[in-house]
């Protein structure tokens, strides 16, 4: 990163601000715009207030020259949790992509998961987000996932975030299938302790999901680094989905496993794959971990 300009913090945005800084300027037009379809009626029917786009928002834009559909969820209306109205949304997006053939799906992706208020239309739209997903990538489009926002990815949205081509993540972003309260909840604060933010982040966040190999890009919380790491995506040839992959893929988590199950803390993690002094990665630079990695 340039050290010279001032960072814009793509965390602090807003999901429309987060398109726009990415995007090439004046490109965006937006599907189902706020006012062309209804509010959820499963808020409205527990008194709940709705959303005008339900939280998410979707259209087709140009980045650098290369034409994309976007799909960004917005973190502060419910979490970004995914109800009826709001998974409707993506997977038609999804699979309208499939019809036009854009050259990449980038999704901002900012969600607890599962919006509970809607309970088995939320379910089951996960679920058509998930097959929307794989459809798309069987097409040959690769979807780039952004995941540096407030609510990172957890849950179903977790899943969805892991069947991408390509995910990009900042430090600030995390990435897991249960998240710290739920943990906490289920298994007692002796196994996770929830308010320890730092355990937090160096459980879930980007830097140590990058060097598990779990995410392909780790960037600075800064809308040009994502920027860059999105088009350094779209350079990059679409991965086949096949058995081959797929068996690669769980041999590698099976791997992981069978050395580290039971750390309670990414620190150990870092030692046992010889970091040299594992506690400071939470003070380095995206680059510098980077650099582990690569050396």
């Amino acid at each position: 990163m340039d050290n010279s300009r001032i960072q814009q913090s793509f965390y602090e945005k807003t999901a429309r601000n987060r398109i726009a800084s990415i995007i090439d300027k004046d490109s965006f037009q937006e599907f189902l715009k706020p006012g062309s379809i209804p509010v959820s009626p499963n808020l409205a029917s527990l008194d709940i207030v709705g959303s005008f786009d339900d939280g998410v928002i979707i259209g087709q834009a140009n980045i650098q020259k290369n034409p994309v559909y976007i799909i960004a969820q917005e973190g502060k209306f419910m979490g970004g949790a995914v109800g009826e109205i709001h998974g409707a949304k993506i997977v038609g997006l999804l699979l309208k992509a499939i019809e036009e053939k854009p050259k990449a799906v980038v999704f901002f992706v900012d969600s607890g998961g599962v919006r509970l208020h809607e309970a088995n239309a939320g379910l089951i739209t996960i679920s058509e987000i998930m097959r929307a997903m794989l459809k798309v990538r069987h097409a040959g489009i690769p979807i780039i996932t952004v995941i540096g926002g407030t609510n990172g990815a957890f849950g179903g949205m977790g899943i969805c975030a892991c069947l991408s081509t390509h995910v990009i993540m900042t430090e600030e972003g995390r990435l897991a299938l249960s998240g710290p309260e739920v943990i906490e909840t289920i298994k007692g604060v002796e196994e996770f302790d929830s308010k320890d933010r730092a355990l937090v982040w160096r459980v879930t966040g980007g830097k140590t999901r990058y060097l598990l190999g779990h995410v392909e890009f780790l960037v600075e919380d800064d809308v040009n680094d994502i920027t860059q790491g999105i088009v350094e995506a779209l350079q990059q040839p679409a991965k086949n989905l096949d058995l081959e992959y797929l068996k690669q893929q769980q041999a590698s988590l099976q791997n992981q496993y069978d050395q580290w199950f039971g750390k309670k803390d990414s620190i150990a993690i870092w030692q046992s794959m010889n970091i040299e002094n594992p506690e400071s990665i939470a003070m380095l630079s995206a680059q510098q971990v980077r650099a582990i990695k690569k050396g």
